[in-house]
């Protein structure tokens, strides 16, 4: 996985460093193609043969503007950062497959890969119907092998764009002031700020809207108010900035209550963490030592019963960096970390790419922390997993569409 680029970074960055400043490509000799999609059947992981991991952590953006879409953000919550900024996923491919609501955006990865032109920019985005409801539905829907049509309430789309592109400047972002996108994106949705705008308010003939729910929330939420205002300003815009009038700036932010917080998502190194944690152990470690040898005994009595088995394991391993929401490798051997021993996919389970009928294999999981920190509550219905694992095209093959989809596996927590 690229590191995430630093934006605190003051001085212009060499073309020559750009790409070692993002996740990149841990493994790309083309023999291992095939071992891409060898996922584990027995559910057994062989400590001594486990892959490179780049955790991501989440944190508050240092900086106001850190996380547009020219600086080639990681994020989690809040609107996405489109890669491609214009050519949108559109029609159904927005749309939860069970309520046909819009799907809310997640989170997403910068995951350019050096083994490839056509993947200089690359970005994963994950999105999801944050109805529990859909999410159980999901799980029947997720296992039905080559359906003509399969309806999915989590969904990702690869985006990847040549260094010279329509865009972005060919020259790495000087992370100040100065670092402009090329061109302006799209009109997005004046309530979700995440999906094209396709459809236009009446009255003020400027907010833009992808659903009719998303305009009728907008009304009622207050643009009944602020369309009125608009109207007014726009007919006085000379004196707008002098009499405090609303702009549409201001007005856009009306929705942004229905999101997720946004939050950076920072990476590191699993094998570096344990490393410097295992040199400066001390008392105030998130986990002691006596809450690693419980969870080692826990184990031991699970003999027997895969399930609780393979959750103790999953346990002990988070319970490592237990602040951790994503796991990323592009390692072809890499394995996720399964939370439970049944629930899991087979090779025939993982459909083939959609665009080029290649193999897809594992490029990252997200993790139930991410839940703690969007503030979703824990209720019988509230939205919950005990982990979200990304399949995407070995190949990271091109097609003539800007937002490939690809293919997400959930596993929910047994009780729910």
């Amino acid at each position: 996985m690229p590191e995430i680029m630093e934006i605190e970074e003051k001085e212009a960055i060499s073309i020559n460093n750009l790409n070692s400043l993002h996740i990149s490509s841990i493994e790309d000799d083309d023999d291992d193609e095939e071992e891409a999609v060898e996922i584990d059947e027995d559910g057994e992981e062989e400590e001594d043969d486990e892959e490179p991991v780049i955790l991501g952590f989440v944190k508050k953006p240092k900086y106001p503007n850190s996380l547009l879409r020219h600086l080639f953000p990681s994020k989690a919550g809040g609107v996405p950062a489109w890669l491609d900024p214009i050519d949108l996923p559109s029609g159904k491919s927005r749309l939860c497959g069970f309520c046909e609501e819009p799907l809310q955006f997640l989170l997403q990865a910068y995951a350019p890969l050096s083994n490839k032109e056509s993947t200089f920019h690359r970005t994963l985005f994950v999105f999801m119907c944050s109805s529990m409801a859909c999410l159980l539905r999901d799980q029947h829907e997720q296992w039905k092998r080559h359906p003509a049509k399969q309806s999915r309430s989590v969904k990702v789309f690869r985006c990847q764009l040549r260094r010279s592109n329509l865009f972005y400047s060919s020259d790495p972002p000087k992370c100040d002031d100065t670092d402009k996108p090329l061109c302006a994106g799209a009109a997005l949705c004046h309530w979700c700020g995440t999906w094209k705008g396709d459809k236009i308010c009446s009255s003020c003939k400027s907010a833009r809207y992808c659903s009719a729910k998303h305009q009728v929330m907008d009304w009622r939420s207050g643009h009944k108010l602020d369309c009125q205002r608009m109207s007014i300003s726009l007919q006085t815009s000379e004196s707008m900035h002098s009499n405090g009038g609303i702009t549409l700036e201001e007005i856009t932010k009306v929705g942004s209550t229905a999101l997720w917080p946004e939050f950076e998502i920072e990476s590191d190194n699993e094998c570096e963490i344990e490393a410097e944690a295992s040199e400066h152990k001390d008392s105030s470690s998130l986990v002691s030592k006596d809450e690693m040898d419980g969870i080692n005994s826990v184990m031991k009595t699970f003999e027997g019963d895969d399930d609780k088995k393979s959750w103790a394991s999953f346990q002990e391993r988070i319970a490592r960096d237990p602040e951790q929401v994503l796991r990323y490798s592009s390692n072809v051997k890499a394995k996720p970390l399964w939370p439970m021993s049944s629930g899991r996919p087979s090779n025939a389970d993982i459909p083939k790419c959609n665009y080029c009928d290649g193999p897809r294999c594992y490029e990252f999981q997200i993790l139930p922390q991410l839940l703690y920190y969007f503030g979703v509550k824990n209720d019988v219905d509230s939205l919950d997993w005990a982990t979200i694992v990304v399949y995407t095209c070995a190949n990271s093959c091109e097609a003539n569409i800007s937002y490939k989809e690809e293919f997400a596996w959930v596993q929910i927590p047994s009780s729910a």
